[in-house]
This record gives structure tokens, C-alpha cells and sequence, in this order.
């Protein structure tokens, strides 16, 4: 009888040290949580994309449990890495950052991180990554998906890009707030200035203004422009040109639904000289005088014109390897 009760007290002394034992862990990882996010608050006051290193990475964002989101760029900006696209990144993403900050000052649910190679190298290897810009979201619960981490390639890195895609993750919507930028009304204003001198300067001979050849050209400018993707550009914001992680220079895009800067030039000079092309074609048909010379421009029109073109054709099926058409060149 006794070894019975015995059995029963020691049992009731185990059950109530595991008691004990949960209550105290719980308790220990409730305030640690309380701590990160209130450290995490702090920090997000004062700079808007808080910097971690290996282990402040692992404190906030690998640690668990975690009850907040957190959206992190993985960059290189040291200037040894010669990364031209994390700059432009980075300001996209400081943007979004604080229009965040803005409009939620007190949000304990979405902190905006960033981690540099240089700085956190480990960190890299944890996540596997060998090539940067990389924006990743950490959600508050489990690991991150293949859809946590931003698709650059196909979507861009402009700022409502990114705030789009924080809001398919975390359902918060951020309004984009840039900061004023007047070089363009500046631009605007001094090209009216400039053409206002110049009209008063030129008031008695202003037959140039009846000119059908400016307005042409003028005209052209204009549409090869456009034609070339510059109002994409605008909205957009791609880099000048890529390095991929094996320091190869890329200026065409590899995707129908991405360009970079180069790329438009590039195209605005082919379709340019196909124009070019056609216009010396034109001229030679429509021109009286030397067969000989009008033949000459005739053929070097069509020269121009199919060489031009062709490449065109080849840099779309670059970007679009379905496409089925080609002329001189693949």
C-alpha cells in the first residue's frame, strides 16, 4: 500500500515539474518574442530598412517564434562588386520602405530588411544565393516559398513592383509615396525659356516653323522613341544593363516582359536606320536626274533595310523564342 501511494506521489511530482517546465519556456519565448519586436520597433524608427548582419539575421528573422513578416534585400552595393543594379534596387526599395514607415509609423506586422555579401556573407551560403539584387519575404510562420522570393526578372524592381508584391504576400497595402523630384519640371521650363529666346531672336524670319522637313524629323524622333520602350523606362525604372553572378554582360533581356535601358537605345538606332533605309529608297524613286546615282541609293536603302531589319527580327526572337520568323539572320 504504501509503494502504491508512493507510485502516485511520484508521479503527481513529475507531471507537476513538466507543468512547470512549459509554463517556463513558454513564458521565456513569449518575452524574447516581446523583445525582438519591440528591438525590431525601434529600429524600424530610425531607419526605415534596418541593416543585419549574420547574427542579427538569425536573431530576427531565423529565430522563432515570430509573429511579424519580414521583407529582405539581399544586395552588394561595395563598389569592389561592381553591381550597377543594386544601387537602383536599393533606392526602389528604401522608397517602399518608407511610404510603409509613412502611412503604418507603429506597424509591428511587416519590417523592411536588408543584408549585404560583404557584410553577411554567411548568410548567403544559409540561403543559398550566389547572384544579387534578391528581395525574399519571411513570412510569420513556417519557411519561405518559391513565391516568397521576388520574380526581378519578370516583374522589374520599381517600387510599386515590390509594394504589389508584398500586398500578394501579406495582404497590407503600401501606397507608394516618392519624394518630389523637379528636375523635369526644371527641364520643361528651361527648354520653354530657351524656345522663347530663341522665337524673339528669330521674330523676322520665322519661315523655318513652315519647314516640312523639321516637323518630319521632329515627328520621327518622337516615334522612334516611343517605339523603342522610353515611356517604359519611365514607369518601370530597369537597369542600364545586367552582370549575371558569372560577371557576363547583358544588354538585350532575356524575357518579352523586360528590357533594359542599352536595349531601348539599341533598338531606337536599328529602327532608326531601317527608316533611313526606306527614306533613301523613296527618295530614289520619287528624285529626277542621274539613273546611275538613284540607282545606287535604291540598292543601298534596300541594304539597309534588310540588314536592319533582320537583326530587329533576331533580337525579338531572342526575347521571344517561339516566335517563328526570321530573315538573314536566327
Amino acid at each position: 500500500m504504501d509503494f502504491k501511494k508512493y507510485i502516485v506521489l511520484l508521479a503527481f511530482i513529475f507531471s507537476l515539474n513538466y507543468v512547470c517546465c512549459q509554463y517556463r519556456i513558454k513564458n521565456t519565448q513569449g518575452t524574447s518574442l516581446s523583445d525582438r519586436v519591440q528591438q525590431l520597433t525601434e529600429l524600424a524608427q530610425t531607419r526605415a530598412v534596418i541593416k543585419f548582419n549574420g547574427a542579427k539575421f538569425k536573431e530576427y528573422v531565423k529565430s522563432t517564434p515570430r509573429n511579424y513578416s519580414v521583407v529582405v534585400m539581399f544586395t552588394a552595393m561595395a563598389p569592389q562588386r561592381q553591381c550597377q543594379i543594386c544601387r537602383h534596387a536599393n533606392d526602389e526599395f528604401v522608397i517602399v520602405a518608407n511610404s510603409f514607415r509613412y502611412l503604418q509609423p507603429h506597424s509591428k506586422k511587416l519590417f523592411f530588411a536588408s543584408v549585404d555579401f560583404d557584410e553577411g556573407s554567411d548568410v548567403f551560403q544559409m540561403m543559398r544565393l550566389n547572384t544579387a539584387p534578391v528581395y525574399m519575404h519571411f513570412p510569420p510562420k513556417g519557411k519561405p516559398k518559391p513565391v516568397d522570393t521576388m520574380d526581378i526578372q519578370r516583374v522589374g524592381f520599381g517600387a510599386d513592383a515590390i509594394a504589389k508584391w508584398i500586398f500578394e504576400r501579406t495582404d497590407i497595402e503600401i501606397r507608394v509615396l516618392r519624394p518630389p523630384n523637379y528636375s523635369g519640371t526644371v527641364t520643361v521650363i528651361l527648354l520653354l525659356v530657351i524656345t522663347g529666346v530663341f522665337l524673339y531672336l528669330k521674330r523676322n524670319n520665322l519661315d523655318f516653323i513652315y519647314n516640312k522637313t523639321i516637323w518630319g524629323l521632329g515627328a520621327l524622333l518622337f516615334t522612334l522613341m516611343m517605339i523603342s520602350g522610353q515611356m517604359w523606362n519611365h514607369i518601370r525604372g530597369p537597369p542600364f544593363i545586367h552582370r549575371s553572378s558569372s560577371g557576363y554582360m547583358a544588354y538585350i533581356h532575356g524575357s518579352s516582359q523586360g528590357q533594359f535601358i542599352l536595349e531601348t537605345y539599341i533598338v531606337m538606332i536599328l529602327n532608326g536606320v531601317v527608316v533611313l533605309g526606306m527614306i533613301l529608297m523613296t527618295e530614289a524613286a520619287s528624285r529626277k536626274g542621274d539613273v546611275k546615282k538613284r540607282r545606287i541609293f535604291a540598292a543601298i536603302g534596300a541594304g539597309l533595310v534588310a540588314i536592319f531589319f533582320s537583326l530587329l527580327l533576331s533580337i525579338f526572337r531572342n526575347k521571344a523564342p517561339l516566335y517563328p520568323y526570321s530573315l538573314l539572320f536566327k
